[in-house]
């Protein structure tokens, strides 16, 4: 029988463009001292550690060896996950794994990029399979695929651009209040209307930005966690999903947005929330979720996320956004941290969500708390359509 266990510490760097002057160790180790902070522990509490990054983006392998010294981990149990952009979320379920199995007082997950240090283009290329194998994911370039996507909202009419300038304004007002966001200027409707194209209708400000920053979360079974924390935030329950990157050849044709998988990050999307729904009893997760956050690499992705995670109807997401359903103060706010598009140390992207998620639950928002939230979840993505979803809840019962 499983452990019942809770984010009893959290811990992020303030996020920006670039930060020369800090190592990565010493980046790692900033998020690190905060958690055990935040959690009234120090290293020494500590029994698993468990590390994430890119690690192309940097150009270092076995990362999880060489930063001891600033994740703690040295002499102690643990290991390097990787699994593409939701690598931080995979760094979270496992050490919910490791704490769940009741063999560790408290678990240590951290997860991290310095894009300062490397070229984040040329190892998104690397990972590219054979062109002509790969034609139905546009050879896994990400701009395309996310291009194919917004054409794809388009074309079904669930939202117009007019809706995505709208919730990029939302997004940004959002990250102006967390004081660790990455990009924190209040947008206009008018700014992202303006905005250069990328690839149609994707346009430079829909995106999310190159950060480099760190995250980390403490995790501890309930006879610990109650030791150390009066305010933890439990975990109900969580799953991660594996799509794999390449489908059947001939299966979907030359549009992967047409098929009945969806968009290359959908599929993980949706099968992670409808897992975690049913394993929580969840029927309606407009009504029975306080809060949610969710990857969204670009605006036009947290639109197709509401589709998939079922907050609304299939091409209905653009009346949410006009309703104002997914604001700060609506009955279902998403991203209240303004999300990917305002902060994207790709390692840890995936981990600020379920952290987030955990802090919003613990009451420890600040200016972008919501109010008299119990329950919340978090949905990780990447492109290989490996997801994760966790429910975070105020009590036990």
């Amino acid at each position: 029988m499983p452990e019942r266990i809770a984010v009893i510490g959290v811990g992020q760097t303030e996020f920006k463009s670039k930060c020369p002057e800090v190592s990565q160790v010493d980046l790692v180790r900033l998020a690190v001292k905060r958690a055990l902070e935040n959690a009234n522990m120090t290293v020494k509490d500590i029994d698993a550690v468990f590390v994430g990054n890119m690690e192309l983006f940097e150009g270092n392998y076995q990362v999880d060896m060489w930063l001891t010294e600033g994740s703690g981990a040295y002499l102690k149990s643990g290991m390097k996950i990787q699994t593409g952009g939701s690598t931080g979320g995979a760094v979270c379920t496992t050490a919910f794994d490791h704490a769940a199995s009741g063999l560790f007082r408290a678990v240590l997950g951290v997860a991290y990029e310095k894009q300062d240090e490397g070229s984040s283009d040329a190892s998104l290329r690397s990972i590219t399979e054979d062109t002509f194998f790969d034609i139905t994911n546009g050879a896994r370039g990400a701009g395309p695929a996310m291009s194919e996507l917004a054409t794809d909202l388009l074309e079904r009419g669930s939202v117009t651009e007019d809706h995505i300038a709208l919730l990029r304004v939302q997004e940004s007002e959002n990250a102006s209040r967390n004081p660790y966001a990455h990009l924190r200027k209040k947008l206009s409707v008018e700014e992202v209307m303006t905005s250069r194209y990328l690839i149609p209708p994707l346009r430079l400000l829909h995106m999310c930005p190159t950060s480099v920053g760190a995250c980390a979360v403490i995790v501890a079974p309930e006879k610990y966690a109650e030791k150390f924390c009066p305010n933890p935030a439990w975990v109900a329950d969580w799953v991660t999903i594996h799509g794999g990157i390449q489908p059947p050849l001939g299966h979907l044709g030359d549009k992967l947005a047409k098929s009945e998988l969806g968009p290359l990050w959908a599929f993980g999307v949706e099968q992670a929330s409808a897992k975690l729904y049913k394993k929580c009893g969840i029927s309606n997760p407009r009504k029975e979720i306080d809060v949610i956050e969710v990857y969204n690499m670009s605006t036009w992705h947290e639109a197709e996320w509401y589709e998939r995670m079922h907050l609304c109807e299939k091409n209905r997401a653009g009346k949410l956004i006009e309703q104002g359903a997914t604001a700060l103060n609506g009955d279902i706010p998403v991203n209240p941290s303004g999300g990917v598009v305002s902060t994207n140390a790709i390692g840890a992207s995936a981990m600020q969500r379920m952290a987030e998620a955990a802090i919003q639950v613990r009451n420890e928002g600040g200016e972008r708390q919501v109010e008299n939230v119990r329950t919340a979840m978090a949905v990780t993505a990447g492109g290989d359509s490996y997801s994760a979803a966790a429910l975070f809840s105020k009590s036990l019962s």
